[in-house]
């Protein structure tokens, strides 16, 4: 099994959308900006994420995402699997028909293993990861940096339209 940047930004993404869910939607582009990714990757993932009903999408000014379950009921496990990630690290997927249509010799040994992945993932919560302090530093940090980003955005067009700001 290899975690892709896939499976990474999914569950990243997931975590800020948790973390800002004060009962509004959550922007896309808020999410990119403060995660420093792509907004096109994002709306595929979230397209994905959406399919397998772990978001929802809400229209119209002030619209975005939202979780469609409290994230004490959402998984690492089911974001990773929604975005077409694999948890299995055997040669054959799991058939067991991996030398010449038989087991091989350390098929049970690599089964084992992906089943401790998937149970690992399985126990970890969106919620477990929000109660980590460290966590918390870092999504205010990214919140502060967003903020000040706009307000110099702000600044700037201001004085391209030749009016003076004070702030």
């Amino acid at each position: 099994m290899r975690l892709t940047t896939k499976g990474r930004y999914a569950v990243t993404a997931m975590l800020d959308l948790a973390l800002h869910d004060h009962g509004d939607p959550t922007a896309l582009a808020d999410i990119a900006d403060r995660q420093e990714l792509s907004l096109s990757y994002l709306e595929q993932l979230f397209a994905q994420l959406r399919r397998a009903g772990l978001v929802k999408s809400v229209r119209g000014p002030g619209g975005g995402y939202q979780l469609t379950r409290p994230s004490t009921e959402i998984n690492v496990a089911e974001i990773v699997i929604a975005v077409d990630e694999d948890v299995d690290v055997t040669r054959c997927s799991g058939r067991g028909d991996c030398q010449n249509g038989h087991k091989c010799l350390s098929h049970d040994l690599w089964m084992g293993l992906s089943e401790q992945i998937r149970s690992f993932l399985t126990g970890i919560h969106l919620a477990d990861l929000l109660n980590n302090p460290e966590l918390i530093g870092v999504a205010m940090q990214q919140d502060r940096a967003l903020h000040e980003s706009r307000e110099r955005e702000g600044a700037r067009y201001l004085r391209g339209a030749g009016i003076r700001h004070k702030g």
